[in-house]
C-alpha cells in the first residue's frame, strides 16, 4: 500500500495536480484523502490516520491546523507545502512539529523526496532552512552548555557549524573547504551529538520541545509529535 497521504489545499487546482502525482506513484504512495479546509483537513486526520499530512502553507488557519494535530500522540507527521524560506516562519513551523518542507521553489520530485523522508522519520527542508534551524539549535544549546571542555567543538567543526548555519548543504561544503563529502558527514554527525541532537531528526523535537518549556507547558514522551525512532 505505500506510505498513506492526505492533502490538505484550499485551492482545487492544487489538490487534483498533486493527487495525480501520488497516482503516479502509486507503488511507494497512496492517496486516501483531500481535504479544502482547515476544519476538514483536522477531521480527516483524525478519522483516516494517514503518515503524512501535505499541508498547503497558503491555506487559512493551516498553522492552526498544525498545532492541533501536534497535541495528539501518535499524529500523522506534516509535510508544509508553498513554505518560504523565511526563517521567523521556519521556526514557527518547527515548533509545531512540521518535519518536512517544500519550498515555493521545490520541484515536483522534491515534493515527493519530502514524503518519502518524513515517512522514514527524517526531518527533510532545503539547505537554506537547514541553516535556519541549526543556528537555532546552536543558540538553544549555548544558552544550555555546562561549558565541559568534552563538549567543544574543534576549529574544524566551528568552521563546518557557520557554513551549515548560511545554508550549505554537505555537498557544498565538501568543495568550498576541499575535503571529502563523508569526513564532512562525519564532522556534522559530531556537531549535532556534541550539540545534543545525536540524529538530524531530533532537530524538530529539540525546538519543539523548547517552545512548550518557555510556555509553561509539561512536556511528556507522548506530547512529542514526531519523536518516533526513523
Amino acid at each position: 500500500m505505500g506510505i498513506r497521504v492526505l492533502i490538505a489545499s484550499h485551492i482545487r487546482l492544487y489538490r487534483e495536480a498533486l493527487g495525480r502525482v501520488l497516482e503516479q506513484a502509486k507503488e511507494k504512495m497512496t492517496l486516501v484523502g483531500v481535504a479544502d479546509s482547515a476544519a476538514d483537513a483536522v477531521e480527516q486526520v483524525h478519522r483516516l490516520a494517514p503518515d503524512i499530512a501535505l499541508l498547503d502553507m497558503a491555506m487559512s488557519d493551516a498553522f492552526s491546523v498544525a498545532r492541533q494535530l501536534g497535541r495528539f500522540a501518535g499524529a500523522s507527521r506534516i509535510v508544509a507545502l508553498g513554505m518560504a524560506e523565511n526563517e521567523a516562519e521556519v521556526l514557527n513551523c518547527a515548533q509545531l512539529g512540521i518535519a518536512g518542507y517544500v519550498t515555493r521553489e521545490a520541484s515536483i520530485t522534491d515534493m515527493l523526496e519530502a514524503v518519502e523522508a518524513t515517512a522514514r522519520g527524517e526531518v527533510h527542508c532545503s539547505p537554506k532552512i537547514a541553516g535556519s534551524l541549526f543556528r537555532r539549535i546552536a543558540a538553544l544549546s549555548t544558552d544550555r552548555a555546562s561549558g565541559s571542555a568534552p563538549n567543544a567543538l574543534t576549529g574544524r567543526e566551528s568552521q563546518i557549524l557557520r557554513l551549515l548555519q548560511q545554508g550549505m548543504s554537505n555537498k557544498m561544503i565538501s568543495r568550498s573547504l576541499g575535503i571529502e563529502l563523508p569526513t564532512v558527514k562525519n564532522h556534522v554527525h559530531s556537531i549535532l551529538a556534541k550539540l545534543g541532537i545525536h540524529r538530524r531528526t531530533e532537530a524538530i523535537s529539540l525546538l519543539y520541545a523548547h517552545a512548550r518549556t518557555s510556555a509553561g507547558e509539561p512536556l511528556t514522551s507522548d506530547s512529542r509529535p514526531f519523536a518516533r525512532a526513523p
